[in-house]
C-alpha cells in the first residue's frame, strides 16, 4: 500500500498504482491537516466574501450566494459542468486521474471535507471508475468538465465503471454501502477546478514514453545486428565529446545491449588495417542516418521525456485548485494555480518527441523493406517467392500512413488558446486536448514500432543469424518473437499488430 501525503508521489508510484493495482491510504497526519484546513476556512469565511463559497463561479462571480444556498450551488456547479462528450476515457487513465486529484487535495489547501478523500480513496481501491469522457477541458480554470464526471460520481449520481460493467452510481452505492462525499462549503469547486485530468493522462503518457524509448533503441540495435553495421557511431569516445545527457545514454544502452554481438563490426577490421584495392567500395563506408544518428535523434527525446516527468511529477504533488486556503498564513489567497500551460507545453513536446521517434522507426522499417538500400534481403523481406508473394508490403503501408498521422497530429496545442467563459478564460492552455493528442500519438507510436519489429524477425529468420546476436538483443527477440512472429506467409496481419502493440506495453526493461 502507497500512503498518500507522507512523501511526493514519483512516476513509479503511479507505475504501481496505475498499471499493478497497488492499493492506496492517507497519511493520517495529513489527514489530519487537512481537517484543521477545513475548520479553519469556515470559522475564516463568516461575514466575508470568497470566490465559490457565497459568490457564483467564472463571471457570474459578481453575484452573491445566500448562504442557505451554499449546498445547492456546489452540486449546480457539479452537474451543469457534465457536458463531456467523445469516447470514454479507458479506467486505466480515470484510475491515474483519480490519483492525481486526490494527491493534490491531500496536501491540506482546499478547505474540503475529509469525506472526499475517504470516497477517492475507495473508489482507486475498489476499481470503481467515474465515467469521463475524452473532450471539455479547455485546461485553464482546470480539467473542469471532465473532474466534474469525477465529482458527479462522488455525490452518488451518474454511471461508473465497476468490474468492467457500466453501472448506475446510486446502484453501485447501495450495493457497496458506500456513502456520497458531504458539502460543507466548497468541494464541489475544490475538486472539479484543477489540472488533475491533464495531468493523470500526462503521467501515462510520461510511463509509455518511456517504454517506446527503450523498445526503439533495442530495435535500432537489432537492425545495426541485421546489417552488420561498425561500432564506432554508439562509442564512449564518440559520444562523449557531445555535452548532451540523452546522447550519451542512448548510445551508452547501445553498448550494453550490443556487448558480444558477432554481427556488429570493428572499423579497423576492415578500413584501417586491410584497405581494399578497388576503386568503387562495395561496402558501405558509414551507415545510413536511420542507423548511424540514432544516439544523436534519439538522445533529444530522451532529454525530452525526462524533463517532462519533472514538470508533471512537480504539477501532480502541487496545490492547483483556486482560491487556496492557507492554515499557515490565516489568509484565503485568490489566484491562477488550476491554469494548466505547466502540463500543457510538455504534453505538446512529448507529442512532437514521439513524432519524431516514429519517423526514425519508419525509415527504418523502409531501409530493410528496401532491398535497394539494405542490399542484402529480399524486397519486402519477402520470405516467399518474389512476384507471388507480397511479404510486409502490406504492413509498411499501415506504418507510414500511421507516422504521417503523427505529424499531423504534432502541431502544439499550446498555441490553440481560444478565448471563451464569457472571455473571462481569455487565454487558456488546452492542456486536456494536449495530453490526449500526445496520447493517440503514442498509441499509433506503439503500432508502428511493431510492424517494425514484425520486419526486424522476419529479416532475423531469412538470414538466420540468431547464433550470432547479442546476448541481450537475443533475449529481447526471443521474448517477442512468441506475439510477433516472422511473415512467411501471405495472411492477415491485423490481429498479429493489435495483440502485438498490447503486448509490447506489458514489456518491462
Amino acid at each position: 500500500m502507497i500512503l498518500l501525503g507522507s512523501k511526493p508521489l514519483e512516476i513509479g508510484d503511479f507505475e504501481e498504482i496505475v498499471f499493478n493495482g497497488k492499493a492506496v491510504n492517507i497519511d493520517q497526519d495529513a489527514l489530519r491537516r487537512c481537517k484543521v484546513n477545513c475548520d479553519f476556512l469556515q470559522k475564516f469565511s463568516d461575514n466575508k466574501i470568497i470566490y465559490g463559497i457565497n459568490t457564483g463561479f467564472g463571471p457570474m462571480a459578481q453575484y452573491r450566494i445566500n448562504d442557505d444556498e451554499r449546498e445547492e450551488i456546489q452540486l449546480n456547479l457539479i452537474r451543469s459542468h457534465c457536458t463531456g462528450s467523445g469516447n470514454l476515457l479507458p479506467d486505466s487513465v480515470v484510475r491515474s486521474i483519480l490519483l492525481s486529484r486526490l494527491n493534490t487535495l491531500v496536501l491540506g489547501y482546499s478547505g474540503i471535507h475529509h469525506s472526499v478523500f475517504e470516497l477517492l480513496v475507495q473508489f482507486i481501491n475498489m476499481g470503481i471508475y467515474p465515467q469521463i469522457y475524452e473532450h471539455g477541458s479547455v485546461g485553464a480554470s482546470g480539467d473542469l468538465v471532465q473532474l466534474a464526471q469525477v465529482a458527479l460520481v462522488l455525490i452518488g449520481e451518474g454511471r461508473c465503471s465497476f468490474d468492467q460493467k457500466i453501472i448506475d452510481t446510486k446502484e453501485l452505492f447501495k450495493t457497496k454501502k458506500l456513502n456520497p462525499i458531504q458539502i460543507v462549503s466548497r468541494e464541489g469547486l475544490a475538486i472539479i477546478n484543477g489540472t488533475s485530468a491533464m495531468t493523470g493522462i500526462g503521467l501515462i503518457n510520461i510511463i509509455r514514453a518511456k517504454q517506446l524509448s527503450k523498445i526503439a533503441i533495442m530495435a535500432t540495435c537489432l537492425i545495426n545486428e541485421i546489417v552488420n553495421s561498425f561500432d564506432d557511431h554508439f562509442a564512449q569516445a564518440l559520444n562523449d565529446v557531445k555535452q548532451h545527457a540523452g546522447q550519451k545514454i542512448v548510445a551508452s544502452y547501445m553498448r550494453e545491449y550490443l556487448t558480444d554481438s558477432q554481427c556488429i563490426r570493428k572499423r579497423e577490421s576492415i578500413y584501417y588495417n586491410n584497405i581494399p584495392d578497388e576503386y568503387i567500395l562495395n561496402d558501405k563506408v558509414q551507415e545510413y542516418y536511420s542507423l548511424r544518428c540514432v544516439p544523436q535523434i534519439l538522445g533529444p527525446i530522451w532529454d525530452t521525456i525526462e524533463y517532462a516527468e519533472k514538470v508533471l511529477i512537480n504539477e501532480v504533488n502541487s496545490v492547483n485548485d483556486n482560491p487556496i486556503i492557507s492554515t499557515e498564513h490565516q489568509y484565503v489567497f485568490h489566484g491562477g494555480n488550476f491554469h494548466g500551460d505547466y502540463v500543457a507545453l510538455e504534453m505538446d513536446k512529448i507529442k512532437i518527441a514521439i513524432t519524431r521517434l516514429s519517423m526514425l522507426m519508419e525509415r527504418q522499417l523502409n531501409f530493410l523493406l528496401n532491398d535497394h538500400l539494405n542490399q542484402k534481403l529480399p524486397p519486402f523481406v519477402n520470405l516467399g517467392k518474389l512476384g507471388f508473394n507480397f511479404g510486409l508490403q502490406g504492413a509498411q503501408f499501415t506504418a507510414t500512413s500511421t507516422t504521417a498521422e503523427n505529424q499531423t497530429l504534432s502541431y502544439p496545442m499550446y498555441l490553440h488558446s481560444i478565448s471563451c467563459n464569457k472571455d473571462n478564460q481569455d487565454i487558456v492552455s488546452m492542456g486536456s486536448n494536449a495530453a490526449m493528442m500526445a496520447r493517440k500519438v503514442i498509441e499509433n507510436s506503439f503500432e508502428v514500432i511493431t510492424i517494425h519489429l514484425m520486419a526486424v524477425n522476419t529479416a532475423i529468420e531469412y538470414l538466420s543469424i540468431q547464433d550470432k546476436l547479442a546476448p541481450a538483443t537475443y533475449n529481447f527477440y526471443n521474448e517477442i518473437k512468441e506475439f510477433i512472429p516472422p511473415v512467411k506467409d501471405d495472411k492477415p496481419l491485423s490481429d498479429i499488430i493489435n495483440q502485438a502493440n498490447r503486448k509490447l506495453k506489458e514489456m518491462r526493461f
